[in-house]
């Protein structure tokens, strides 16, 4: 892929994208130290979908879900909303930031396999392989701390479970789409996935003002604004203009600026076998997502 292939908005949008959500990582690890995981979710996803809404309604985009598809839209809420990002805010109570954007970051993986099974897509070499390669970089992040992990594994098994949610979530949105915008339905997708964390919140978490200093309190409203607002409409609006390697090029080079980013926030100091893993993911999804060059 070149970049004449692409609209140079296009360009700006996986720049800005790959950015904000590749430095998020450290962000949610500073944020969750002293905000709680339910507490800083709920506020994500109101801020979320009053800004999806809001862009809808700027824009004059319909708003009504056709008859018949709340259950499809519910489903894919529940995935892509609340599993992830329950998930995701728990498991990096537990993991490194560099780690668990790794983990994460094998959701194509989990995708392309789910998709093989209920999408009934083709199962070629290239694809298996690409597989292989993301299962050995998975067990080599695992037995890092094998005995540290065998005693609290909870971490990393939050982790890969926001993945795999995620892939879920995406594979029941290729099978059952919503006849609506990108941006109405995430809106409505916000919406539909933060009513279980906005009804958990209270009795997970005591709801008080607390104190919370200045750096955690910005990467608040750095995820209430950009990393939610902006990114999901962002990549919606890539999405919608039907590019596969666009969002595969933002997926590849996220957690690759978030290992690093992690590095430079944190002070992480990733080791050999981080580097390994991170190298043999990006081997896996390049072989499972980006096209193969057609011979002249």
């Amino acid at each position: 892929m070149t970049q004449a292939n692409l609209p140079r908005s296009s360009l700006v949008l996986v720049a800005m994208i790959t950015v904000i959500w590749g430095f998020n990582w450290p962000i949610m690890k500073t944020v969750l130290g002293e905000v709680p995981p339910f507490t800083f979710r709920a506020l994500c996803m109101a801020a979320g979908a009053i800004g999806l809404f809001a862009i809808a309604k700027f824009n004059a985009l319909p708003l009504r879900v056709p008859a018949g598809q709340w259950q499809r839209l519910i489903a894919s809420a529940l995935f892509n909303i609340t599993g992830w990002n329950l998930l995701i805010a728990f498991g990096l109570k537990y993991v490194a930031a560099g780690r668990g954007v790794i983990l994460a970051y094998t959701m194509p993986m989990w995708t392309v396999m789910l998709s093989m099974i209920f999408l009934h897509e083709q199962v070629t070499g290239r694809r298996a392989l690409g597989l292989m390669f993301g299962m050995i970089a998975m067990f080599i992040l695992v037995s890092v701390e094998f005995a540290q992990l065998r005693a609290a594994p909870l971490g990393a098994l939050l982790v890969v479970g926001a993945a795999l949610s995620w892939s879920i979530g995406t594979v029941i949105m290729k099978r059952y789409p919503v006849d609506l915008p990108t941006t109405s339905m995430t809106g409505w997708m916000m919406v539909l996935g933060g009513i279980p964390i906005w009804i958990a919140t209270p009795f997970f978490e005591n709801i008080t003002v607390r104190k919370i200093t200045l750096w955690p309190a910005l990467g608040v409203v750095y995820n209430m604004t950009l990393a939610v607002v902006f990114c999901y409409w962002a990549w919606n609006k890539l999405v919608s203009r039907g590019s596969a390697s666009v969002t595969a090029l933002s997926t590849l080079l996220i957690p690759v600026l978030g290992v690093f980013s992690s590095m430079l926030l944190l002070g992480e100091q990733p080791r050999w076998q981080e580097f390994s893993a991170l190298a043999l993911v990006m081997v896996s999804l390049m072989l499972v997502l980006l096209p193969r060059r057609r011979r002249s």
